[in-house]
């Protein structure tokens, strides 16, 4: 084991993240990914995988007991900008669920989405043959109107009940 906390070295990660953004212009590149594994791990109770399986990073606890889930993160810097992609979906591999931790320019999640595998792959289709398909690319944009929001900042995580993103459902 080593001498720092996870808690303590994400904390120091978000930390140089920012001032390296401040001083170069450019993201960190990849810590994006790994502040939101962290982060969705410990705000929705998600047992991080290691080694990773392929399709999936982490396994849920508690209310989502055994679903296997893929972990998105997007920082966000300008909410005007158009175009943000959420990372590589692994359509072809098994998993049950894609969470997107949404981070802000301090690093800190600000707002997380979950969509299950049938919505992902019902979007996929309605793409149709593109090669963003195929990549299994998908716009943050996209994945907010096909997810449900689970957890704010404001309010922590969220009951299914009161947050359905969809209508109808």
């Amino acid at each position: 084991m080593g001498i720092y906390s996870v808690e303590k070295l994400i904390s120091e990660a978000r930390r140089l993240a920012v001032e390296y953004r401040r001083t170069t212009g450019k993201p960190l590149p990849g810590i994006s990914g790994e502040i939101a594994e962290h982060d969705a791990a410990r705000l929705l109770d998600l047992q991080l995988c290691d080694p990773r399986p392929g399709g999936y990073d982490a396994v849920g606890r508690g209310r989502r007991e055994g679903r296997r889930v893929q972990i998105k993160g997007r920082t966000i810097f300008d909410e005007g900008k158009p175009g943000q992609r959420v990372g590589q979906l692994k359509l072809d591999q098994d998993w049950d669920s894609v969470v997107l931790v949404l981070l802000d320019e301090s690093y800190e999640p600000f707002e997380i989405y979950e969509a299950g595998r049938e919505a992902i792959l019902a979007a996929m289709d309605e793409a149709g043959a593109s090669s963003r398909r195929k990549r299994g690319a998908m716009s943050v944009a996209r994945f907010r109107i096909i997810a449900d929001l689970v957890w704010t900042r404001e309010e922590g995580e969220i009951d299914d009940e009161i947050w359905e993103n969809r209508p109808g459902d």
